[in-house]
C-alpha cells in the first residue's frame, strides 16, 4: 500500500521505529500506565469515602437543626452513695422553640430508653426512641411495611412500636413482624410498622451473632408512662440516678436559607436558659458544606500525589527519546540529506512519544477502572469512578507525552545534517 501523504508517511515511520524496540517501548509505557491508574484509583477511593460521609450527613436532614443533651463530665458529679444528676434538654426548651421561631415547620422531641428488646429467645439492644409522628417526615425514613406512629397513638398512649429493618430481620427472620408483639424492658408493645435502614440492605451483616444496630420507635407519651425519665444504675456500691426529659430535639426548618439563623437562635436560647453546657447543636447543612469543601481539598491532594507518578512517567519518556535521538543520529542525517524538513523530524519523534504515552494512558485507564472494583470487593470500601477522572488522567498522560517529547524532537530536528552523517 502506497501512502502519498507526507504526514501519514512520517506517522508510519515513527510507529515502525517504536516496533524495532518493543521491550523498551513497553517498559516506557509502564510508567505512564501506573501513573494514570493511580490517578483514577485514588480519586475513586477518595470520592467514595467522601460520598459515604456526606450520605450520613444528608440522612440527618439538610433542613434540620438537631439539639442533643450532653452528659456533664464525671468529675463534676458528686461522690455520694446516691448520685442524682439532672441535665439536658427539657420540654420547656421545645415549647420555646415552637412558639418563638416562625420559620420552623415542626419540632420533634426524642427520648432514648436504654432497654433491652426481646422476642422469644432473640435479644438485641437497638436505640429505643420515644418520639412523635412527625419524626419520619423530618428525618426522611422510608416505610417498608405497615405504618409509622400517628397522633392517635400519642394521644391514647398506645403501646405501639415501629421497628427498623435491621431489628425486624433479627427478631422476626422468617415472618412479618406487623401485628406481633415485642418486649422492651418489662413492657410488651405491638409492632405496627417497619422502616428501611439508613444504608443499603445488601450492605448489612446477616450473621445473627453480631451486634444488631437500628432503632425502635414508640410514642413519647407511652414511653414516658412505661419507662419514665429517670434511669438508675448500680455502680461500685453506689447508685447513679440520671434524669433527662429529652435526649434530642429535631427542629425542621421550612427553608434551607433559614437554617443558620435558627441554629444561632437555638444556641443563644440554650446558653441563656441552661446554667451549664449540657447541650450541643448539630447543623447537618453546615457539616455537609464542610464535607464538600474537605472533599475538594482531598481530591486535589490525592490527584497531586498521583500526578507525580505521571510526571515520573513523562521524565522516563524524555530520557528514552533523548537516548533514541543519540542512537539514530545517522538516520536523522540521512533523512535530512534526502530532503526531509525539520518539521518532518519533529513530527516523527512527537508521534513516537504520543504513541508511547497514549498506549500507556489507555492501558492505565483500564487498570484504573479495575482497581476500584477490587478495592470495593475486598476491603468493603465504597469507591466512585466519575467520568471526569479517566478523561482527565488520559488527557494529562497524552499532554505529558507531547510536552516531554518536544525537547528530544527539537534536538533531533536541529542537528547539522553533515555532522549527523559523520556520526558512527
Amino acid at each position: 500500500m502506497i501512502i502519498r501523504s507526507p504526514f501519514l508517511r512520517t506517522v508510519r515511520l515513527g510507529i515502525s521505529s517504536l516496533l524495532l524496540h518493543k521491550l523498551r517501548a513497553f517498559l516506557t509505557t509502564l510508567g505512564v500506565l501506573f501513573g494514570v491508574a493511580s490517578v483514577i484509583a485514588m480519586l475513586a477511593v477518595g470520592e467514595g469515602a467522601s460520598e459515604s460521609a456526606q450520605d450520613q450527613i444528608r440522612q440527618l436532614g439538610s433542613q434540620n437543626v438537631i439539639l442533643r443533651s450532653v452528659k456533664p463530665p464525671e468529675d463534676q458529679q458528686s461522690n455520694q452513695d446516691v448520685r442524682v444528676l439532672s441535665y439536658g434538654l427539657t420540654d420547656g426548651d421545645r415549647k420555646r422553640i415552637e412558639n418563638t421561631y416562625p420559620g420552623v415547620r415542626s419540632v420533634i422531641p426524642v427520648m432514648q430508653v436504654p432497654e433491652e428488646v426481646r422476642r422469644g429467645t432473640r435479644v438485641c439492644r437497638p436505640r429505643v426512641l420515644c418520639t412523635r409522628s412527625g419524626y419520619r417526615d423530618a428525618t426522611g425514613r422510608v416505610l417498608y411495611e405497615g405504618r409509622f406512629l400517628t397522633e392517635l397513638d400519642e394521644s391514647l398512649e398506645e403501646p405501639a412500636c415501629v421497628l427498623s429493618y435491621e431489628v425486624a430481620r433479627h427478631l422476626f427472620p422468617f415472618a412479618s413482624p406487623v401485628g406481633e408483639s415485642v418486649r422492651i424492658g418489662a413492657e410488651y408493645l405491638t409492632v405496627v410498622g417497619v422502616v428501611l435502614p439508613r444504608g443499603p440492605i445488601g450492605a448489612m451483616a446477616i450473621d445473627s451473632s453480631t451486634e444488631v444496630g437500628g432503632d425502635i420507635f414508640l410514642p413519647l407519651a407511652a414511653g414516658r408512662r412505661m419507662f419514665g425519665t429517670t434511669q438508675v444504675k448500680m455502680r461500685s456500691g453506689s447508685r447513679d440516678i440520671t434524669e433527662v426529659e429529652l435526649h434530642e430535639i429535631i427542629v425542621d426548618v421550612r427553608n434551607a436559607a433559614d437554617v443558620p439563623m435558627v441554629a444561632d437562635a437555638c444556641r443563644a436560647m440554650l446558653a441563656r436558659d441552661h446554667s451549664e453546657k449540657d447541650w450541643e447543636v448539630i447543623v447537618p447543612l453546615e457539616l455537609l458544606l464542610r464535607a464538600e469543601e474537605t472533599k475538594r481539598i482531598f481530591n486535589i491532594v490525592l490527584g497531586s500525589i498521583a500526578g507525580i507518578s505521571l510526571l515520573v512517567g513523562g521524565i522516563g519518556i524524555m530520557n528514552v527519546m533523548l537516548a533514541t535521538v543519540t542512537e539514530r543520529t545517522r538516520e536523522i542525517g540521512i533523512r535530512r540529506a534526502l530532503g526531509a524538513k525539520r518539521k518532518d523530524i519533529v513530527i516523527q519523534f512527537l508521534v513516537e512519544t504520543t504513541v508511547l504515552s497514549g498506549c500507556g494512558g489507555v492501558a492505565g485507564v483500564v487498570v484504573g477502572l479495575i482497581i476500584p472494583a477490587i478495592v470495593e470487593a475486598t476491603a468493603d470500601m465504597p469507591t466512585i469512578v466519575t467520568p471526569q477522572a479517566p478523561a482527565l488522567a488520559f488527557g494529562i498522560s497524552v499532554g505529558i507525552g507531547v510536552i516531554f517529547g518536544l525537547y528530544p524532537a527539537w534536538r533531533a530536528a536541529n542537528m547539522d545534517p553533515v555532522e549527523a552523517l559523520r556520526h558512527e
